[in-house]
C-alpha cells in the first residue's frame, strides 16, 4: 500500500485533531501512543510514516482526500468495508462510493460544513465494489496548514447497515405493538413496578374521560389488590397472570353501577444500561386489560334476579312455615309448663284426693309433648348454601331490586350510597339476602304502621378498621331504647297485640349475623327513625406459599 502523501508533512495540530477524531476507535499499543503524544506536546513534526502506522490500526475505514475529494490514501479497514484495494481507488473521487440514493441536500450540508472548516457527521448511502448498497456513518474533517488553509480532508466511516436494520426492526416492532394495542377493543395499559404508566391505548385514554379519573389504572389496581389479597403478591413474584377477574364499581359516574373484566400479565425486560451488561438486571412490568362488561352483566343480572325471586319466595315460604310452627310450639309450651308445675306441686303434697286430676294432667302433658315432637319434626330445615367471598354491594343491590315493587307500592324512596371500592366478605349469599331483605321489610312495615309522612330508606356501605360496614336507616317511628335488646329475642315483637306475626324476623337476622362472625346494633345516636348498623370482617385471600 502506498503510504506517502506527496508534499504534505504532518503538523502537531493535525495530530491533535486526528487523535480527537479517532481516539474512540484506536487500538494502538501504549508505546506508540506515548510517542505520538510526546511529539504533540513538544510541538514537533511527526514523521508521516508513523502517523500512517497509527491510522492503519484503526478498525474503521479511513480515507484522506485532496480539496476536490480525490482519494489519496486509504487504510486496510477501508478495503475491508468497500472491497476496493488501494490500486483500484487511489486517485479516484470519493463520489465513486455514492449509491446515488442519498438526497442532494445531505451532500450540500456536508460540503457547506467542511468548507467552513467544521467537522461534519452524518449518514450516506454508499455502495461497495460489487455495487451492493450499504449505509455508511461518516465523520469528515478538514485538515489545515499553518496559515489555516484547508489542504486535505480526512474521512472516517463504518458500515452500519446491520445496526440500522436492527434499530429499525425494533422501531417497527414497537409501532406494530402500539398498533395492535390501539386496535384492541379493550382498554390496555402497561405499568412499571412503581405503578407508573409506560404505555396505553386509545380505549384506555377514553376511560379517563368516561370514568372521570386522572389515572384509572390506579383505581383498578386498588380494587384488584383488595380482591386478590395475598394472591396478588404471589402472582407478581411468580410472574403468573390472571384472567377475567370481575370488578364491580359503584356510582363512579352518572351511569350507575359498572362491571369490568380485568386480566393481567407480569413480564420482565432486560436493562439496557451499561451497568447491567454483566449483571443481567431486569425491569418488571405489568400488562393490564379492562373490558367493560356492564351490558352483559346487566342482562345476566335480570336472569339472576328472576331466579332469585323464585328462590327467595320458596325460602320465605319455608321461613313463614317455620315461624308459624315455632310460634305454635311456643304457645303450646307455655300451658305445658304450667301443667308440669301443677303436677310437681301435687307430687310434693302427696294429695290422694286429687290423684285422678293428677293422672289426667299427666296424660295431657304427655300428649302435649308428643304434639310438640310432631310439630318439631314438621319444622322445615333451611337449606345450607356455599360460603364464598361475596361483595355486599352486589347483595344489597339485588335485594333492593327484588324489593322494588314493594317499595314503589308503598311510596318509599331508596337512598343508595354504596362505597365505590368494597372488599369481599366471606359468607352465604342467600342468607345475606334474607338478612337485608328482612331489615328492609321491617322498615317498610314500621313506616306503614306509624303512618310516616316522609318515607325513605337509606342504605350505605363503607370500610372501616378491617370491616365492611352496612347501615340501613328508615324514617319510621324508631325503636325505644328499652326495646333495642329485646327485639332480638325469640317471639318478642313491637307490633300491636293480636298480630299474626310471631316476632322471629330479627331473631333470624341475629342468627345470620352470628353465623358470619359479624356484629349488629341499633344506632342510639340516630333519632330520625331507626338505623341498623352491621359490621362484617373483611375476607383476606391468603395464598399458601410453596
Amino acid at each position: 500500500m502506498n503510504n506517502t502523501l506527496p508534499g504534505y508533512e504532518t503538523h502537531p495540530n493535525d495530530i491533535e485533531q486526528m487523535m480527537t477524531l479517532f481516539a474512540p476507535s484506536l487500538t494502538i499499543d501504549k508505546q506508540l501512543l506515548d510517542l505520538i503524544e510526546s511529539f504533540s506536546r513538544q510541538g514537533k513534526m511527526l514523521p508521516f510514516f508513523l502517523l500512517i502506522k497509527v491510522v492503519e490500526q484503526v478498525p474503521i475505514a479511513i480515507s484522506i482526500t485532496d480539496k476536490k475529494a480525490n482519494i489519496l490514501y486509504i487504510n486496510q479497514a477501508f478495503t475491508d468495508t468497500t472491497g476496493y484495494r488501494p490500486a483500484e481507488i487511489l486517485g479516484r473521487n470519493e463520489s465513486e462510493l455514492s449509491a446515488k440514493s442519498t438526497p442532494r441536500q445531505v451532500y450540500y450540508d456536508l460540503w457547506h460544513t467542511i468548507t467552513r472548516k467544521k467537522i461534519w457527521r452524518g449518514r450516506l448511502i454508499n455502495k461497495n465494489k460489487n455495487g451492493a448498497p450499504y449505509l455508511a456513518e461518516l465523520t469528515i474533517a478538514p485538515m489545515q496548514d499553518e496559515q489555516g488553509k484547508i489542504t486535505h480532508y480526512i474521512g472516517m466511516h463504518r458500515d452500519i447497515t446491520q445496526t440500522h436494520a436492527s434499530e429499525q426492526k425494533l422501531i417497527n416492532q414497537k409501532q406494530l405493538i402500539e398498533s395492535v394495542i390501539n386496535a384492541s377493543p379493550v382498554a390496555m395499559v402497561v405499568i412499571d413496578k412503581n405503578d407508573r404508566v409506560v404505555l396505553d391505548n386509545q380505549v384506555y385514554k377514553m376511560m379517563i374521560s368516561d370514568l372521570g379519573l386522572t389515572e384509572p389504572v390506579l383505581f383498578f389496581l386498588k380494587l384488584l389488590r383488595q380482591d386478590m389479597g395475598d394472591l396478588w403478591q404471589y402472582a407478581a413474584r411468580k410472574e403468573r397472570g390472571f384472567v377475567n377477574r370481575e370488578l364491580r364499581i359503584e356510582g363512579i359516574d352518572k351511569r350507575g353501577t359498572r362491571w369490568y373484566a380485568c386480566s393481567g400479565n407480569w413480564f420482565a425486560e432486560k436493562e439496557t444500561g451499561a451497568d447491567a451488561f454483566f449483571s443481567g438486571e431486569t425491569k418488571d412490568y405489568l400488562l393490564l386489560s379492562f373490558s367493560d362488561i356492564t351490558q352483559q352483566r346487566r342482562q345476566q343480572e335480570e336472569l339472576h334476579l328472576q331466579n332469585l325471586r323464585t328462590i327467595l319466595a320458596e325460602e320465605e315460604q319455608i321461613r313463614s312455615i317455620r315461624e308459624t310452627l315455632l310460634g305454635a310450639m311456643h304457645q303450646i309450651r307455655q300451658p305445658l309448663n304450667q301443667i308440669s308445675a301443677a303436677i310437681n306441686i301435687m307430687s310434693h303434697r302427696n294429695d290422694i284426693q286429687n290423684q285422678p286430676l293428677r293422672e289426667l294432667l299427666e296424660q295431657v302433658g304427655t300428649k302435649g309433648e308428643e304434639t310438640l315432637e310432631t310439630l318439631q319434626r314438621c319444622v322445615p330445615e333451611i337449606p345450607e348454601t356455599a360460603v364464598i367471598p361475596v361483595n355486599l354491594n352486589q347483595i344489597l343491590h339485588e335485594v333492593v331490586e327484588l324489593s322494588s315493587y314493594k317499595l314503589l307500592a308503598n311510596g318509599i324512596v331508596i337512598d343508595w350510597r354504596p362505597s365505590s371500592t368494597l372488599p369481599s366478605v366471606l359468607g352465604s349469599e342467600n342468607k345475606l339476602r334474607m338478612l337485608f331483605k328482612q331489615l328492609i321489610d321491617n322498615a317498610i312495615e314500621a313506616m306503614n304502621r306509624a303512618g310516616s309522612r316522609e318515607r325513605s330508606i337509606a342504605i350505605a356501605t363503607h370500610v372501616d378498621n378491617d370491616r365492611v360496614n352496612v347501615s340501613i336507616e328508615d324514617t319510621g317511628p324508631g325503636i325505644h331504647p328499652d326495646q333495642r335488646i329485646k327485639v332480638f329475642q325469640p317471639f318478642y315483637t313491637t307490633r300491636p297485640m293480636g298480630t299474626i306475626k310471631a316476632g322471629m324476623g330479627l331473631v333470624m337476622v341475629q342468627e345470620i349475623v352470628n353465623q358470619h362472625k359479624a356484629g349488629i346494633e341499633i344506632d342510639p345516636n340516630y333519632d330520625q327513625g331507626c338505623r341498623f348498623k352491621i359490621g362484617f370482617p373483611i375476607y383476606r385471600n391468603a395464598k399458601t406459599k410453596r
